[in-house]
C-alpha cells in the first residue's frame, strides 16, 4: 500500500500574528502562523481580509517578529521554529512568494525546552535580535548589511543562564543606545536539589535586562529585579526620543511599569463583577500603537476583554499609569492594530475577526483604574470592577472562517447530493458549531427578480471603457430582446439604442465608447453620439455565432462562412476585414488578443471587458488567433494577421462537438503575463467535458490537453472576474469557476443550483459578481472566499461538543456536548430571566442560547460565565442535517460530562424481544485531568423515538474503575472500555449486566471498534491491540499488538486486517496483521487461547506491521472514509485540531508511485523547506516516513522557478506540461 497525502483545507486556526509592511513600503499587512503554515494577509478596499499567499514551511512555527532594518521602507520576517536555525525571510512581490535571505543553526531540531526558538525578539532598530528557549539557552544575533545592501547575521553571542525557565521575552526601546532585551526568569535550582518542596514555594521570578553592547560585541546581564511571581508577558514601552523606554510587566491582576533605576508604577486590572473571587485576570495578547504625539497599548485578558494602557510621564519619569476599560471580543491568540484604523483579531477558537475603530476609548463614563488610586486593604490591594458592555470603541468589518478545533467528524451524504458532505464539530463553548462542509466556493445571492419569460442569455455592457462598473445588463428571448439600466436599483431602460424585436447573440463595447449588438440577421452600431450603422447578413442566412474584442468582430454565418470585421481608427466604423468559407457549420467562435491578457481579445461573450483586464497594449492593432468550434468535432486556431485569409494554424480533433470555447491567460504568482504567463484555450463539449490547451503564442499550435468531466449537461464557458483577474464561469449540471490561485489554475464547483447563462457584473455594491438567467429568474450572484477547498454552513451550538454521531436509520445527526468550569443552563439565574421574558414575547419557549440570535452573540462575544473547577454541564443533542436546526437538546444532570457515545445494537431483556439499536453515553461526574480521575462514572441507554426527534432515557448504570472512555456493540451486547478495562454487558431491564471483563491493557482505552469477531482496542499510550472474545471460555484474549508506543487519539478498521491510526503528536500510520498471522489466528482451534499465553515480548504473539507512516504536523482528531466525488476512490480522511482537513489516497499502480517519489526527492533537493526544517526529518519526526508521499511538497513544483521546473521535469524524462498535468489529475480524482 502506498499513499499520496494532500492537505484538501489548510489550517484555519492562528497561532501568532505580526503586523508589517512586508510586499512594499506602507503596505498594511499582517503575517499568521498557522501552525505549519505562513499567510500573509491583507485587507483590500472593502475591508475584507484576504490572502496574498499561503506557503507551507514543513516545520512547527513557534514564534514570529517583524524586522525593519535602519533606512529600510519593508519588513523582514525573523521566525523561530522547530528546526535548531533562526531564518530570516522577506516577501517578493514579483514571484509573490517568501524568499529565505538568511538561516544559521544553533541548536537540534524539535520542539525542545532548551533549544532556542520559542521567543523571539527584535530590536525596534533592526540592529540586534535574540532568540529564547524555555529553558537555559538565549542567543543575541547582530544585523547588518554588506556592501552590496544585503542584510548579513553575525555569530550567535550567548546569553545562557543554567538552571532559568522564562517566561517572556521583548526587545526595549531605547533609541540608538545599546539595544537591550527584557525577559522573566525563575531560578528552579535550589528547588530541584529540594525534596521537601519548600523552595518551590519560595521561587520568586525576576525581570531581567540583558544589554548587547555593540562597541564590545558581547552580552552582559545589565540588571535584574524581582517581580510579581504571577508575571507572563512583557510589553516593550516606547523610548528614545518617543517615551520613557520600559517595559509593561503584564501579571496576574496587575500591569507594572518596570525600569532600571524606576521605582514601579503598579495598576490593578478591571475585573467583571461576576467573576469568582478566587479567579484572577491574565493578560494574554497585546497590540501597541505607537504615534509621534502619544503611543497607547491595547491589551486583552483571558476572558476577551480588551482594556486601553496609558502612562502618564515626563522626560523619563512615569508618574501614573492608567488601565482603561475599551471593549470586549473573544479571547485573541494574537491582537495586531493596522495604521489605517483596523483591528485584526485572530481568536483562539472560532472565526477570526477585522474590526475598525470608531473611538479610542476616551469616554469618561468607562471603568478605568490608576496607580495613583491604588488603596492597599489586608487582602491585598483593592479590586476595580465593570460590567462588560456592547462594543462602542471597535465595528466588526469582517470574519475570516475558522473550523479549530475540530473536535470530531464524520463523512455521510445524508442530502442525496452529487458528493458526500463533510460534518465537523468545531470551536469551543459558546463559539462552538456543527459546521457543514461541501466541496466547491460558497455563493452569496444578491438579488433575484423574474423576467417576462424564458430568457436564452445575458450580457453585461458598460457606458464608457474606463468605467470600472457596468451600465447596462442585456437579456435575450427567443424573439426579443430587454435593456435593463444598472443604478441605484436594476430598471428597464430604452435609451441604450439596442434594438429591442430580435434576440441577441452577443454585445460588446468597442475602443471608441460605441456599442455593438449582433443579432441572427445582421449587426447593429451604435455609436458614441447615438448614430447607428447596420450590416445586414446577404441573403437569407442567419448569423449562427459571434465573438468581439474591443477592436475586432468575428461572425460565423449557417454553411461555415467566418467574417471578421475591425474597428477603423479614424472613422469609427466596422470595416469587413477578413473572411472565408470553412464549409463546415460553426457551433462556437472565440476572438483573444496577444500581449499583457488584453481586451484585445475579449472574447466569446462579454460586453465592455472584465475589471482588472488591461487594454490592448501599445502598438498592438489586432488579436492574434480566433479560435472556433465545428459540428465535425473540431476546434480550429485561425490567424488573424492582415493578408493571411484566416489560414488555419491548428486543428485539434475532438470526442464530440465543442459546444462553448473561451481563451484565457493564465499568470504566473505575481508574473507579468506577457512573459510567463501561458494562452490557454478550454472548450466545452456536448457530453459534459471541459478540454483545457495551451496555445503556442507564436504558431498558436495547441499542446497539453487535460480534460475534466463537469456534469451531464455541455458546459457553457464565460468570462468573469476574480480579485480583478479574468477567469472563467463553467455552467453545466453545476456551476464551475476557474481561476488562478496562487499561481496554480483551479477549478472549483459552486455550491448552487444549476444557471442556464451567465455574464460577469460589477456595481457598486458588488465590485465582482456575475448577472445569471436560470429559467424565468434573472440572478446576481457573488463568489465568496475564493480559494477555499470547501464552502461550510454552520449551526451553532451551547457547550464544547465532543462527539457526533450519524443514525443509520433516521439520517440524524447525534451530538454530546460538554464544558468544564462552566454553568448548567438550569444555574443560570441572568439567563433563566431573559429567556423567559423572550418565550413571552414569542408565545413559545426558547430551549437555550443558541436558540435566540440576539442572546447567541452577546453569548459569543462575553463568553459564558466561569463555574468552579470540577463542574461540568452538557447536553444531548439531535440535529436534522437538511435544514441544519436542532429538533431536540436534553441537558444532562448530575453535574455529569460526556466522554464517549456509541449507537449499538443490543438484545432486549425478556422473551420474544428482539434487537434493537440504542444510544449509549458514558459519562463521568465531577471528571478531573492530570491525573485522569473523577467522582463516579455511569453508561446511559436511551431510545431514539419519534423517527429521531427525541430521545428516552431507559436506564443509567453506575461503573466502577473509571471514565468509560469507549463505547461499542458486540453481538447484541455492549463493549465498554472503563479505564484500562475492557468490559462486555448484557441489557438488563433495570441496568446493564456485567458479563466478562479483561483488566490487562496498559493505560486507558480511548476507542473501540468491531468487525465480525475481533475487537480492535485503541490505547491512551500503547498504540492497537487486536482482541478476541471466546463465547465459551467468555474471555477475551489478545492475538496481536503494536511494537511502538502511540498516544492514539483515532481509529479507523480499513478491512478485517488492517487498520489506520492517528496520534496527539501529529503521526498518521497503517497498521496490519501479516496474512499468516491472520490465518493462523482464524484456524486456530483454542480461539486464541494458547496463543494468547505465549506472547512476546511482554505483549502478544502476533505483531502488527507498519505499512504506512507519515507525519502529518499536527494532533489528529478523527479519522474517516469516503468517497469524495461520484464514482471515485475511496480516501483516507483526517482532521485536525487546527481545523486542517487533509486525505491519504492509495496510488493504485506502481508507475505513479515510482513518479510522484521521485518527484518528491528532487523537491527536497531543489526546494528545502522555508523554516529551515530538513522535510525528510519533519514529515519522520517521531517513525521514519514510509510508502507515502508528500503531496503537499509535490504541489509546489507549480510555484518554483520555471528553469528548476524544466530541470526536474527533464531529469524524470518529462516535461514541466505532464508534470503539472499529473499533479492536476491526482487532484482530480481525490476532490
Amino acid at each position: 500500500m502506498h499513499c499520496y497525502s494532500l492537505t484538501l483545507s489548510r489550517a484555519t486556526g492562528i497561532q501568532s500574528a505580526v503586523y508589517g509592511n512586508f510586499s512594499a513600503a506602507k503596505a498594511q499587512e499582517v503575517v499568521v502562523s498557522r501552525g505549519k503554515v505562513l499567510e500573509l494577509l491583507r485587507p483590500n478596499e472593502n475591508g475584507k481580509m484576504q490572502t496574498v499567499v499561503a506557503t507551507e514551511v514543513f516545520g512547527c512555527i513557534r514564534s514570529m517578529a517583524a524586522v525593519r532594518l535602519t533606512g529600510s521602507s519593508v519588513d523582514h520576517l525573523m521566525l523561530g521554529s522547530d528546526s535548531g536555525r533562526i531564518v530570516l525571510i522577506k516577501f517578493n512581490k514579483d514571484k509573490n512568494a517568501w524568499v529565505k535571505v538568511h538561516q544559521e543553526t544553533f541548536g537540534r531540531s524539535g520542539c525542545r525546552r532548551i533549544v532556542p526558538g520559542q521567543y523571539v525578539a527584535v530590536d525596534p532598530k533592526g540592529r540586534a535580535c535574540m532568540v529564547g528557549a524555555v529553558e537555559k539557552q538565549k542567543f543575541v544575533y547582530v544585523l547588518n548589511r554588506d556592501n552590496l545592501a544585503n542584510l548579513t547575521i553575525s555569530s550567535p553571542l550567548e546569553a545562557h543562564k543554567s538552571h532559568h525557565i522564562t517566561f517572556s521575552i521583548c526587545a526595549m526601546d531605547c533609541g540608538f543606545d545599546n539595544p537591550i532585551f527584557a525577559a522573566i526568569e525563575l531560578d528552579y535550582s535550589e528547588a530541584d536539589q529540594d525534596p521537601t518542596g519548600e523552595a518551590a514555594s519560595v521561587a520568586q521570578k525576576h525581570l531581567t535586562f540583558y544589554e548587547m553592547d555593540l562597541g564590545l560585541n558581547n552580552v552582559v546581564r545589565k540588571w535584574t529585579d524581582a517581580v510579581d511571581n504571577g508575571a507572563n508577558l512583557l510589553v516593550a514601552v516606547p523610548g528614545g526620543a518617543d517615551g520613557p523606554g520600559g517595559v509593561l510587566v503584564c501579571a496576574e491582576n496587575f500591569i507594572i511599569y518596570k525600569n532600571q533605576d524606576h521605582e514601579e508604577v503598579r495598576a490593578v486590572i478591571p475585573r467583571r463583577s461576576d467573576l469568582p473571587g478566587d479567579r484572577g485576570v491574565l493578560i494574554v495578547s497585546y497590540a501597541t500603537h505607537k504615534k509621534k504625539a502619544y503611543s497607547f497599548f491595547l491589551v486583552q485578558s483571558e476572558y476577551g476583554d480588551i482594556y486601553k494602557v496609558t502612562l502618564s510621564y515626563e522626560g523619563d519619569n512615569v508618574s501614573e499609569l492608567k488601565i482603561k476599560y475599551f471593549d470586549t471580543i473573544p479571547p485573541c491568540a494574537s491582537i495586531v492594530v493596522l495604521k489605517t484604523g483596523f483591528l485584526f483579531a485572530a481568536s483562539e477558537y472560532g472565526n477570526h475577526a477585522l474590526y475598525q475603530f470608531v473611538g479610542t476609548g476616551e469616554d469618561d463614563d468607562d471603568v478605568e483604574s490608576s496607580s495613583a488610586q491604588l488603596v492597599q486593604t489586608e487582602e491585598g490591594f483593592q479590586p476595580v470592577f465593570f460590567e462588560p458592555r456592547p462594543l462602542k470603541n471597535l465595528l466588526l468589518i469582517d470574519e475570516m472562517a475558522s473550523l479549530m478545533p475540530i473536535t470530531d467528524m464524520k463523512v455521510a451524504n445524508l442530502l442525496n447530493e452529487e458528493i458526500p458532505q463533510i460534518y465537523a464539530l468545531c470551536g469551543r463553548g459558546p463559539r462552538a458549531s456543527l459546521s457543514v462542509l461541501r466541496p466547491g466556493l460558497a455563493v452569496t445571492e444578491l438579488a433575484v427578480s423574474p423576467l417576462p419569460g424564458a430568457p436564452t442569455a445575458v450580457w453585461t455592457v458598460k457606458r464608457n471603457t474606463q468605467d470600472e462598473f457596468d451600465a447596462f445588463i442585456v437579456v435575450s428571448f427567443a424573439n426579443a430582446t430587454l435593456v435593463f439600466s444598472i443604478g441605484e436599483e436594476v430598471k428597464e431602460t430604452n435609451e441604450s439604442g439596442f434594438l429591442g424585436t430580435v434576440p441577441t447573440l452577443h454585445t460588446q463595447l468597442l475602443a471608441d465608447n460605441s456599442m455593438l449588438q449582433i443579432y441572427p440577421g445582421g449587426l447593429r452600431h451604435i455609436r458614441p453620439d447615438r448614430r447607428i450603422n447596420e450590416w445586414k447578413v446577404p441573403g437569407r442566412r442567419n448569423i449562427k455565432a459571434a465573438a468581439s474584442n474591443e477592436k475586432q468582430v468575428a461572425i460565423a454565418l449557417q454553411g461555415g462562412e467566418v467574417t471578421v470585421f475591425e474597428l477603423e481608427q479614424g472613422t469609427g466604423q466596422l470595416v469587413e476585414a477578413e473572411k472565408r468559407d470553412l464549409g463546415e457549420d460553426v457551433s462556437c467562435v472565440e476572438v483573444r488578443g496577444e500581449g499583457r491578457g488584453g481586451r484585445g481579445g475579449e472574447g466569446g461573450g462579454r460586453g465592455g471587458g472584465v475589471p482588472g483586464d488591461p487594454p490592448v497594449p501599445d502598438g498592438l492593432m489586432r488579436a492574434s488567433f480566433l479560435a472556433l468550434g465545428t459540428y465535425d468535432q473540431t476546434v480550429r486556431v485561425l490567424s488573424l494577421d492582415p493578408g493571411q485569409g484566416l489560414k488555419n494554424l491548428a486543428v485539434q480533433a475532438l470526442n464530440s462537438v465543442p459546444e462553448s470555447i473561451l481563451m484565457l491567460y493564465n499568470a504566473g504568482p505575481g508574473a507579468d503575463r506577457t512573459t510567463e504567463g501561458g494562452l490557454f484555450i478550454h472548450v466545452g463539449l456536448q457530453n459534459g467535458i471541459l478540454i483545457r490547451s495551451e496555445v503556442d503564442r507564436v504558431s498558436g499550435q495547441l499542446t497539453d490537453s487535460r480534460t475534466r468531466f463537469l456534469g451531464t449537461k455541455a458546459p457553457k464557458l464565460f468570462p468573469a472576474s476574480v480579485r480583478g483577474v479574468r477567469c472563467m464561469l463553467a455552467l453545466s449540471s453545476r456551476p464551475w469557476l476557474g481561476y488562478n490561485d496562487q499561481g496554480r489554475f483551479n477549478l472549483s464547483p459552486l455550491s448552487y443550483d444549476a444557471l442556464d447563462y451567465a455574464s460577469g457584473f460589477a456595481s457598486d455594491q458588488c465590485p465582482e459578481g456575475f448577472v445569471s438567467v436560470v429559467k424565468s429568474t434573472l440572478r446576481i450572484l457573488a463568489v465568496e472566499n475564493v480559494g477555499d477547498a470547501f464552502n461550510t454552513q454552520a449551526c451553532r451550538l451551547r457547550y464544547t461538543p465532543r462527539r457526533l454521531l450519524i443514525h443509520p436509520d433516521y439520517k440524524v445527526l447525534l451530538i454530546a456536548e460538554a464544558d468544564h468550569a462552566a454553568v448548567p443552563l438550569a444555574e443560570r439565574e441572568d439567563l433563566q430571566a431573559r429567556l423567559a421574558a423572550i418565550a413571552e414575547q414569542e408565545g413559545a419557549p426558547v430551549q437555550g442560547v443558541e436558540f435566540n440570535d440576539e442572546l447567541a452573540a452577546l453569548e459569543e462575544q462575553f463568553g459564558a460565565p466561569k463555574g468552579q473547577p470540577g463542574q461540568w454541564a452538557g447536553c444531548l443533542r439531535i440535529v436534522d442535517p437538511a435544514t441544519l436546526s436542532t429538533v431536540f437538546v436534553q441537558e444532562l444532570d448530575n453535574n455529569e460530562a460526556v466522554v464517549s457515545m456509541a449507537l449499538v445494537e443490543l438484545q432486549l431483556p425478556g422473551a420474544g424481544q428482539g434487537i434493537e439499536k440504542l444510544l449509549a453515553v458514558g459519562c463521568a461526574r465531577g471528571l478531573r485531568y492530570m491525573p485522569t480521575d473523577c467522582e463516579a462514572a455511569y453508561i446511559r441507554i436511551y431510545r431514539v423515538l419519534d423517527a429521531g426527534r427525541r430521545l428516552e432515557l431507559l436506564h443509567k448504570t453506575p461503573v466502577d474503575g473509571g471514565a468509560p472512555g469507549a463505547l461499542a456493540g458486540l453481538k447484541g451486547r455492549l463493549l465498554s472500555g472503563v479505564g484500562p478495562t475492557l468490559r462486555l454487558y448484557d441489557m438488563g431491564k433495570k441496568k446493564l449486566l456485567r458479563k466478562c471483563e479483561y483488566n490487562r491493557l496498559p493505560h486507558q482505552i480511548v476507542s473501540i471498534t468491531v468487525q465480525g469477531p475481533r475487537i480492535y482496542v485503541g490505547d491512551a499510550q500503547e498504540s492497537v491491540h487486536m482482541m478476541r472474545y471466546k463465547k465459551a471460555d467468555n474471555a477475551f484474549y489478545i492475538f496481536a499488538d503494536d511494537i511502538a508506543p502511540r498516544y492514539l487519539t483515532s481509529l479507523l478498521p480499513l478491512d478485517y486486517d488492517t487498520v489506520a491510526a492517528g496520534d496527539k503528536f501529529g503521526n498518521l500510520v497503517v497498521l496490519r496483521l501479516p496474512k499468516e498471522a491472520s490465518q493462523q489466528v482464524e484456524d486456530d482451534p483454542t480461539g486464541g487461547k494458547m496463543a494468547a499465553a505465549s506472547g512476546r515480548l511482554n505483549g502478544a504473539p502476533h505483531k502488527l506491521e507498519e505499512v504506512v507512516k507519515f507525519h502529518v504536523g499536527d494532533t489528529i482528531t478523527s479519522l474517516q472514509r469516503a468517497e469524495m466525488q461520484a464514482g471515485g476512490q475511496e480516501v483516507l480522511i483526517y482532521s485536525t485540531v487546527m481545523g486542517a482537513i487533509g486525505v491519504l489516497y492509495p496510488f493504485t499502480n506502481r508507475e505513479d508511485v515510482d513518479f510522484f517519489s521521485h518527484l518528491e526527492m528532487h523537491l527536497r533537493q531543489e526546494h528545502p523547506p522555508l523554516s529551515g526544517r530538513d522535510h525528510l526529518g519533519f514529515r519522520s519526526a517521531y517513525f521514519p516516513v514510509r510508502a507515502c508521499v508528500d503531496g503537499d511538497l509535490c504541489g509546489q513544483f507549480a510555484s518554483i522557478p520555471v528553469k528548476k521546473q524544466q530541470m526536474i521535469a527533464e531529469s524524470m524524462d518529462r516535461t514541466t506540461g505532464e508534470v503539472l498535468k499529473k499533479l492536476e489529475d491526482i487532484r482530480n480524482k481525490i476532490l
